[in-house]
């Protein structure tokens, strides 16, 4: 309960925009991480979930290529 309370507050303090890159980079190491584990055995579940994860990492990248891109913007600015 107190985690969701903080997690909600600092995403509420930060701005939603930043919260959603932070989400976004958590999910792409996760999806990266589960594809590794996945693909470093050859049996046919494991290759299953290697190539179902493979789905969610590009519009991930990109999310978190933008979410990046828009931070050093505005640290530039």
């Amino acid at each position: 309960m107190i985690t969701t309370v903080t997690t909600v507050t600092t995403v509420t303090a930060m701005g939603f925009p930043v919260g959603l890159g932070i989400a976004a980079a958590v999910c792409l190491a996760v999806f990266l991480a589960t594809k590794e584990l996945a693909g470093s055995t050859r049996s046919g579940p494991s290759l299953r979930i290697a190539k179902f994860v493979n789905i969610g990492i590009a519009p991930l990248g990109i999310a978190f290529a933008v979410a990046a891109a828009a931070k050093i913007v505005e640290t530039l600015a």
